[in-house]
């Protein structure tokens, strides 16, 4: 259906003779838990993002610290990170039907796209499977490795070209900013001090930003929240690209896709659902294959939070 870069390293219904039924498994869990909190969905994907920018996707996000090295999960933009339960939840239910063979780094790609998918009741991308975990995970990596919500876009096209993704991935790719929160304290600069002057982000639309400031006032409370896609937070859809067209998103990066001809052009055209489902269908797949590790490069952890003994 789309290309990915281990098309022949992952593949469909990996687990079909070692495990029958792990990916309808996975999609009746993530069902029934995103129909009662929908908060998930964006967990689970924002997870699986997070996961896949630093040294593939193969579960190191979900590594705890040990007594000398702190992981992945320390870094700065991981610490408001979520869906961790969720994640052991449904490896222990694997765990009981096919022992030691369902690997974290292949629950978390499914349940990122089940949880999503549960919105339209019909998987919305393919997940090829076959990933296994890999056993480091430093925090330091992860500063250096994610995409920053204060990046230009040249940082973040870069950033994507690292990891073999292109500008239409980087675009597409954002709009997943469509669902989910962020925390005042990620906007604060935009709003209140953006070139260190007292000043507002010029290109934030003057009307929106009154209405951030009325959400989060000085002093910035770092517990309150904001819908990523005013309006729209909490559905899967391209309204965050006529929010962008409008400059009401919240992040510089986000503003930043305008600031590049090709890029802002995509961005209009994305404002077109199916356009926009197709081409993160194919974007999220390429995502879910970097630097993937298979044929007993990595391992099957028994517990996702720790290294097998």
């Amino acid at each position: 259906m789309f290309e990915t870069c281990n098309a022949g390293e992952l593949r469909m219904n990996y687990y079909r003779r070692r495990c029958r039924g792990v990916e309808q498994i996975v999609r009746d869990i993530t069902w029934r838990n995103v129909s009662a909190n929908p908060s998930l969905a964006a967990k689970l994907l924002r997870l699986h993002y997070h996961d896949c920018f630093v040294r593939g996707c193969d579960g190191s996000i979900l590594l705890d610290s040990t007594p000398n090295n702190p992981s992945e999960k320390e870094a700065i933009p991981n610490r408001s990170l979520s869906g961790f339960d969720f994640i052991d939840f449904v490896k222990s239910i694997l765990e009981e039907e096919c022992p030691g063979v369902v690997s974290c780094a292949d629950v978390l790609a499914l349940a990122a796209r089940d949880a999503v998918s549960y919105q339209f009741q019909r998987p919305m991308w393919l997940v090829f499977t076959g990933r296994q975990d890999g056993r480091v995970s430093n925090e330091s990596e992860a500063l250096a490795g994610l995409p920053s919500p204060f990046n230009d876009f040249p940082t973040l096209l870069k950033n994507f070209q690292n990891n073999n993704l292109d500008i239409v991935d980087l675009v597409t790719l954002s709009g997943a900013h469509t669902i989910g929160v962020t925390h005042c304290s990620l906007v604060a600069k935009r709003l209140y001090n953006f070139t260190g002057k007292g000043d507002t982000d010029p290109s934030l639309n003057p009307a929106y930003a009154a209405t951030l400031k009325t959400i989060c006032p000085i002093p910035i409370n770092a517990n309150t929240t904001l819908g990523m896609d005013p309006g729209s937070s909490e559905s899967f859809d391209s309204h965050y690209f006529v929010a962008l067209k409008k400059n009401m998103t919240l992040f510089q990066s986000d503003s930043a896709l305008l600031t590049n001809p090709f890029s802002a052009r995509l961005a209009s055209q994305l404002r077109n659902p199916r356009f926009f489902f197709s081409l993160f269908a194919r974007s999220v797949m390429k995502m879910g294959s970097i630097g993937v590790l298979t044929n007993g490069d990595g391992e099957i952890r028994k517990n996702c939070h720790v290294v097998n003994g």
